[in-house]
């Protein structure tokens, strides 16, 4: 590695030269290791279509603030990369590819699509993990796991087989969720409620004895075409003569049932409710009940089928339409009520998702969701922030069997197969070939494959070699921290820790850390409808990675959202800039020089102060990040840096160095240079790039060959001086003081005056009289616990002292009064001008209110003003 520092900084000569010098290293491989602390964390693994957006940014730097700090801190830390396959977005992808080719899934067969697929994923599937590696996430990559490699696969067959044989797996025709554009079932976690403007349509359907009608309502008319029954209340007096009759259902002129069910509110519109037992959860149970027969009437892709009389062959809206037209013609419609109601979309495609009874596969979740449950309320997982709990238990207190099948093709087909001569099923982890009850080899496989988040629920611990009892298994876990966004609690995070405890007999994680979302500069989700999402590959390439994570974890705090700008990133690529500076003075102080990376033994009352507020920023910072605060952690070591160490220490220093005591001037640089290297190593999880740069270039504490794997400072007491903090404090309070006086009047640098301390306590003054003279521009000092104070001075005061300045020395009396008194007769002017506009009445009806309270905030602006240069003024006089 290079020692010098270039004049500039320059992220992208730097970061790609030395994210290589950590893989070289190998630092970010992590083995079973007796002699150390296990701390794992596993990805939450991008989808193979995927590349790098906000929130991939935002999740990943993250996790590597936490996996880099445990590293520091001497923990065999495995931060467990790898991809999801993602099995709905990626066949999407595909055959939207194949489309414009001309070709179609079916042309191809299953086989030949497979092929496309896997030779998609060898080209595309890597993308994201490279642009991962820009934002310097120090991922293990020797041990990278994707959801369909053969290890995976296998943990996802034993269990299905598993499960199957426990009967928390079964086969079933039930309502489940359709997506028409996806032509797959989804679960509920998969469902997107959106608020829509919709109708109510008001009908009637005639009594088959023909002495009146019955009137209900429904947001779906093209659905009755699969009317199997129409239900009322069983207590409610208005229909109780009518149950058992029939009604001719419209339209289809056949008759129905009239049932007496629970489910019918009373008090909800008419009391009356049309039971579609193919097309609504609801009325699928009703109709189990009352052994209804169920007609499904639409097709994979919403399209009325050839139960849908002469409406066959329609797309359901526009089926609709024509319904409703007949509807009327017939004296059927009521009437057409508008409202919004909230309906069901597809997470992935937005498509309206269609509820119909289908054959699919389950996992029967009742007695799975307990032992989750009972694992967050007793504390064995900790959420942060805790409210995410409460959300946690709602969805899993009221959680249905999850639909596991799709019907797709890329993906883990399910391992069941159906015997063609007796109808046995079979479910296997290996190929089955044979019927075990008929020996038949007439073997159909199921075609459909599992829901991504199957495989994704096993990720913990089949991507460390489960179902085998690896040593890996063995040492990392259960793992230590999940990091994810709060929106995919229900579809990873509860089923993630199902699977652990069903499978593993212990938690997959102890903490779940939920971060928010990031939003643009209004506030707003970033989405491609707005146009508003920002690439953090073009901001990296702009203002560096470092910049990037800075941002990114600047302000945050768990499960809160956070706000993106470009102005934000440009005051961390700033705070990089100043680092850099402050590391190339340091080197301009000791390059040349025998300068050891070691404290001296005899240390300055300024010394003791920045090594004391380092201890205190170690300290805190890591209590900060033990409770996840990353954004109050960092935010105490930019202020460490800026103020304390470069805005004071640096300029303290100079004086030393710059005078004629070498071994003082020596003291100082060493003092300089331990802290900058320290302060590296706090800083080093956040912005990794520019600290393992400086850190190589500054000399060594010991032979540790990479900040990355060099000790995380801890609190040393014999460093902490709280005694001597505080008096270096009152100095600085003074100096500050001063600095502001003058710039209140105006005073240049360069024109100096004398200074008076009147104190009770003058030592810490005595002791920093040099720093003072500079720092607050004096030609004298005089410090004392009795000051005869010059008259006409200029009086500042602090907790500790009074400082008092000569008027001549810091001013041209005659010169500094006319100025003023021309500065006050302008002000007062706009002031009257400005009072005047809104005591018109005519100005204040007809300007914008921006307009009216752009000229109020003005005023106010003028009269605080010219009360400050009044009292400017007399204190002239």
């Amino acid at each position: 590695m290079d020692t010098e520092l270039a004049k500039a900084y320059e992220p992208q000569k730097v970061e790609r030269r030395i994210y290589d010098f950590w893989m070289q290293g190998g630092w970010f491989h992590a083995e079973p290791d007796p002699k150390k602390k296990p701390y794992t964390i596993v990805i939450p693994p991008p989808n193979i279509t995927g590349q790098l957006h906000m929130g991939h940014a935002l999740d990943e730097t993250m996790q590597d603030i936490l996996i880099r700090w445990k590293r520091m801190q001497g923990y065999s830390a495995l931060w467990l990369p790898g991809t999801d396959h993602a099995s709905i977005a990626t066949e999407a992808k595909i055959v939207e590819a194949m489309r414009q080719e001309g070709v179609t899934k079916e042309e191809i067969g299953r086989d030949g699509f497979l092929e496309r697929a896997w030779a998609w994923k060898e080209k595309f599937g890597g993308r994201i993990i490279e642009q991962l590696k820009l934002l310097g996430s120090s991922c293990d990559w020797d041990r990278q796991r994707f959801t369909m490699d053969d290890g995976c696969s296998k943990a996802v067959r034993h269990v299905f087989v598993k499960l199957y044989e426990q009967g928390l797996i079964y086969r079933g025709e039930r309502i489940i969720n359709w997506c028409p554009n996806c032509k797959t079932a989804i679960s509920d976690a998969e469902v997107d409620f959106e608020e829509k403007e919709g109708s109510f349509w008001h009908l009637r359907y005639p009594l088959a004895d023909g002495s009146g009608y019955i009137e209900l309502a429904t947001t779906r008319p093209e659905t009755m075409l699969g009317d199997t029954a129409v239900a009322v209340h069983p207590d409610d007096e208005r229909y109780q003569h009518l149950v058992g009759k029939n009604v001719i259902l419209p339209l289809v002129n056949k008759e129905i049932p009239i049932v007496a069910d629970e489910y019918v509110e009373m008090d909800f519109g008419t009391g009356v409710v049309k039971i579609t037992p193919a097309h609504d959860p609801n009325d699928f149970e009703v109709g189990r009940r009352h052994d209804l027969p169920v007609i499904n009437v639409m097709d994979d892709g919403g399209v009325i089928n050839e139960n849908g009389g002469k409406y066959a062959g329609m797309p359901a809206l526009e089926a609709r339409k024509q319904i409703v037209q007949d509807l009327e013609a017939g004296g059927y419609l009521v009437k057409i009520e508008p409202i919004k109601h909230n309906v069901g979309t597809c997470s992935r495609c937005h498509t309206v998702v269609e509820p119909r009874v289908s054959t699919q596969w389950f996992v029967k979740m009742e007695p799975l969701a307990k032992p989750a449950v009972d694992a967050v309320k007793t504390g064995k997982i900790r959420f942060i922030p805790e409210r995410m709990d409460k959300v946690y238990y709602n969805w899993m207190d009221n959680i249905k069997d999850w639909c596991i099948s799709r019907q797709l093709w890329w993906g883990h087909r399910i391992p069941a197969w159906y015997c063609e001569d007796c109808g046995e099923t079979i479910v296997s982890e290996t190929d089955a070939a044979v019927c075990p009850k008929c020996g038949s080899t007439h073997l159909r496989q199921d075609s459909d494959t599992l829901d991504t988040w199957f495989s994704s629920a096993l990720w913990p611990f089949s991507t460390l070699g489960w179902p085998e009892n690896t040593e890996e298994l063995k040492y990392f876990y259960p793992t230590d921290t999940l990091v994810t966004g709060y929106d995919i609690i229900f579809f990873w995070v509860a089923r993630m820790i199902f699977s652990g405890l069903e499978h593993m007999g212990e938690i997959p994680f102890k903490t779940v850390f939920f971060h928010g979302l990031v939003r643009d500069a209004q506030g707003r989700k970033m989405s491609k409808s707005l146009g508003n999402g920002i690439d953090p590959v073009e901001v990296i390439e702009q203002y560096g990675a470092d910049a990037l994570r800075f941002t990114l974890v600047t302000g945050n705090s768990p499960g809160n959202d956070m706000r993106f700008s470009d102005e934000k990133v440009a005051a961390s690529r700033n705070f990089a800039n100043k680092i850099w500076n402050a590391a190339r003075f340091i080197h301009m102080n000791i390059d040349g020089k025998d300068v050891p990376c070691a404290l001296p033994e005899a240390l300055s009352l300024e010394d003791k102060w920045i090594l004391s507020r380092f201890q205190s920023v170690a300290r805190e910072m890591t209590e900060n990040l033990d409770k996840f605060e990353m954004g109050i952690a960092v935010a105490k070591l930019y202020d460490f840096l800026w103020d304390d160490f470069c805005d004071w220490y640096i300029e303290l220093a100079k004086i030393r160095m710059n005078g004629e005591d070498e071994q003082d001037a020596q003291n100082a640089r060493q003092v300089l240079c331990w802290t900058l290297c320290n302060t590296m190593k706090l800083l080093h999880p956040f912005m990794p790039f520019v600290t393992e740069e400086i850190w190589q270039s500054l000399p060594r504490e010991d032979d540790t060959p990479a900040l990355i794997v060099a000790k995380w400072p801890e609190f040393n007491e014999s460093l902490f001086f709280p005694k001597e903090e505080a008096e270096m404090a009152k100095v600085m309070e003074l100096i500050t003081a001063v600095r502001t006086r003058r710039s209140e009047m105006n005073v240049p640098p360069s024109k100096k005056a004398h200074l008076y301390v009147e104190t009770s306590a003058p030592a810490a003054f005595e002791t920093e009289r040099e720093a003072i003279l500079r720092l607050a521009y004096c030609s004298g000092l005089e410090i004392g616990e009795s000051i005869a104070v010059p008259d006409g001075a200029v009086t500042v005061v602090t907790a500790a002292c009074k400082g008092y300045l000569p008027m001549d020395d810091l001013v041209d009396k005659a010169a500094e009064t006319a100025r003023l008194t021309k500065e006050l007769e302008s002000a007062k002017k706009q002031l009257q001008n400005a009072e005047a506009k809104l005591s018109n009445e005519a100005f204040i009806g007809k300007a914008p209110e921006n307009v009216i309270d752009g000229v109020k905030d003005n005023a106010e602006k003028l009269r605080e003003k010219v009360r400050m240069i009044e009292e400017s003024l007399k204190a002239f006089q």
